[in-house]
């Protein structure tokens, strides 16, 4: 495994982090504790250090707490980030909530003590906004709870994940210097980080959290006409109608503009992802032991060639599954 810092925090973290969405067994069907936490504790043998979770992931937490409780020191050097979602439920467009009734102070310190309470830890070194609307900057007492939260030791970092496919929508907070990471979505398709966000980070010393690399997984080679899911699974609303037919389409001809076959696409798209600017690590969601080492072995490859690189940025794709 390759380690890079986080933004200017002073943490070493794993190029390759660990995204628990999946753990938490809601959204994705098919995981339950006791393989969540083989899975977990098999990512971190093979030198992953960055957990990246959240309260509204159903038992994420529980399952991190559980696997690291049996680790020698409880876990000491991985590092847990965690987010705290809003109050009230907030959309993609613009809601016109003040920050008060999205994350006002009391609301971040009552989530946050339920995750300590939930990973079994005396403190995570990153707590996530779960949501940002640029428009509160400067606004609201979440800023004022964040400083009281680092001063009591409780969080040693703040961050914002940014909302899916807006990564403009953070700017005017960063450049306030109040940010120590951003999370995104950047992949092969979604490059639109790649216009503002990450030269800004770059800029101010942000690191940066990558999400969804492997766009939930169209970006494996795996989502083709006819894919089904089990039922309940969120994938089968993601990959709705001719969704699967669409993605067929746009990563067949990544393959053939690469030379490449399709068994090779998922550690393309990875360390096409590290390649970004500021990138401090690239959280992948990994539910089963085959996954995980699949995912840690990219630290054995090369980085992409510039020629590479140069083919995948001319298959930029304008989409949200989403919405």
């Amino acid at each position: 495994m390759r380690y890079r810092e986080l933004g200017r925090t002073g943490l070493t973290v794993s190029e390759i982090g660990y995204g628990a969405w999946g753990l938490g067994q809601g959204a994705w069907v098919g995981a339950d504790d006791d393989s969540g936490v083989r899975a977990l504790r098999r990512a971190l043998d093979l030198g992953v250090t960055f957990i990246d979770t959240a309260r509204a992931y159903d038992r994420s937490e529980r399952v991190i707490g559980r696997a690291l409780k049996e680790l020698p020191g409880g876990g000491e050097g991985v590092h847990v980030a965690t987010k705290v979602g809003p109050k009230v439920p907030v959309s993609l467009s613009p809601s016109g909530l003040d920050p008060m009734e999205a994350f006002p102070g009391a609301h971040l310190r009552e989530s946050l003590e339920t995750s300590l309470r939930e990973l079994g830890r005396d403190h995570v070194d990153l707590l996530q906004l779960h949501t940002w609307e640029d428009e509160w900057t400067g606004r609201g007492d979440w800023l004022e709870t964040v400083d009281a939260l680092k001063r009591e030791g409780k969080i040693r970092y703040f961050g914002i994940s940014v909302k899916d496919h807006q990564p403009e929508n953070v700017l005017t907070v960063l450049r306030t210097g109040v940010l120590d990471t951003v999370q995104v979505i950047y992949n092969v398709f979604e490059q639109a980080p790649r216009d503002a966000l990450l030269p800004a980070c770059e800029e101010y010393g942000v690191g940066v959290i990558v999400r969804v690399a492997l766009d939930e997984g169209a970006l494996t080679g795996a989502i083709r006409t006819g894919v089904t899911f089990p039922e309940g699974d969120w994938r089968n609303w993601y990959f709705r109608d001719d969704r699967p037919a669409q993605v067929e389409q746009h990563v067949d001809a990544i393959l053939a503009d690469l030379g490449s076959a399709a068994e090779e696409l998922p550690s393309t798209a990875l360390r096409f992802a590290l390649a970004g600017r500021a990138v401090s690590t690239v959280i992948v969601g990994m539910r089963s032991l085959g996954n995980v080492e699949r995912n840690a072995a990219i630290a054995d490859a090369p980085p992409l060639s510039e020629r590479e690189l140069a083919v995948l940025t001319k298959h930029r794709w304008a989409k949200n599954f989403y919405g």
